[in-house]
């Protein structure tokens, strides 16, 4: 059993904390916020749940990082959300300060740990993380292709009126509106997705997938924490449970898709060690090309880092 610590006790860091203690596989969760008492409340909150919903994790809530000494997994969730007059790369800047000081805060007292990141904008911030961490790439990732994936299937679930479980996918690329979904890998029990929707509805399934996060601000006025929330605990307890499942993760690519030193989403299998494979799809000439141009939006914004 495993001690996981969530950093950033806002509605997505809570939600981890919440999916994760009611699946019931860690001993541990530690909720970490500069504002102690709402890390404290949120984690006293979810305990509580505990007898009603029957597990047995403990939960505890601090400000201090010292609680947080022998975690083997860490849920980056900490940031701030772009503001309106913010620059991209004033968010940037911010978020990436938060993430390095977090990491480093993390690193005086766990060793080795594995880092999920979660804070936007998701592909750099990985690339911060990995950066102050100095450990393996194979334990720096991102959470976001589990999400978008997400997005795409619950909206072919509502097209094709069949149960998301039904539906797999893949789906590459930066988290944003470059990602990349691939219909051709997309199936429902087994059938190509491509049988079963018309390809007008289906660029239009798809178009929404990407601007998914944007949808849900303009509906709520702040962006998404249930889907998000339990996309990185799935991730988690694929690494707990040694499980080796494949999800799309933003990993380090070292000439997989003949892309070097840059952080996107790729298929990958998610064990004990963390990432213990990165799949190289065979992508067609169109796919390939669409995968390279979200790489290049992701590098700029990789570079604008490494100026600051």
């Amino acid at each position: 059993m495993s001690k996981v610590t969530v950093i950033g006790a806002g509605n997505v860091g809570a939600t981890v904390a919440n999916v994760l203690a009611h699946r019931d596989i860690v001993n541990e969760i530690v909720l970490v916020d500069i504002v102690g008492d709402l890390a404290r409340g949120k984690a006293l909150d979810t305990w509580q749940q505990a007898p009603i919903d029957s597990y047995s994790t403990k939960l505890i809530g601090t400000s201090d990082y010292k609680d947080t000494k022998n975690s083997d997994i860490v849920v980056i969730t900490a940031g701030i959300p772009r503001k309106p007059g913010m620059s991209r790369d004033d968010l940037i800047s911010t978020n990436a300060n938060i993430v390095t000081s977090v990491v480093k805060s993390v690193l005086e007292h766990s060793k080795n740990p594995i880092i999920i990141v979660v804070s936007n904008p998701l592909d750099v911030m990985t690339y911060a993380a990995f950066k102050a961490a100095g450990i393996k790439s194979s334990r720096v990732f991102g959470m976001a292709g589990i999400l978008d994936t997400a997005r795409y299937r619950a909206f072919l679930a509502t097209e094709l009126n069949v149960s998301p479980k039904d539906i797999q996918a893949v789906l590459m690329g930066g988290h944003g509106d470059t990602m990349v979904p691939l219909p051709r890998y997309t199936t429902v029990s087994g059938i190509p997705v491509t049988e079963l929707v018309k390809p007008k509805a289906l660029d239009a399934i798809i178009e929404r997938t990407k601007s998914g996060g944007g949808e849900l601000v303009k509906l709520m006025g702040t962006s998404a924490w249930y889907a998000p929330g339990a996309a990185a605990a799935q991730m988690v307890e694929a690494i707990v449970k040694n499980e080796n499942r494949i999800f799309p993760v933003c990993a380090q690519l070292t000439g997989q898709y003949g892309l070097n030193d840059i952080f996107v989403g790729v298929p990958a299998k998610l064990g004990k060690n963390g990432i213990e494979r990165i799949i190289e799809l065979k992508l067609n000439k169109e796919e390939k090309k669409l995968l390279h141009e979200s790489a290049a939006a992701v590098k700029e914004v990789m570079d604008v880092f490494d100026k600051m």
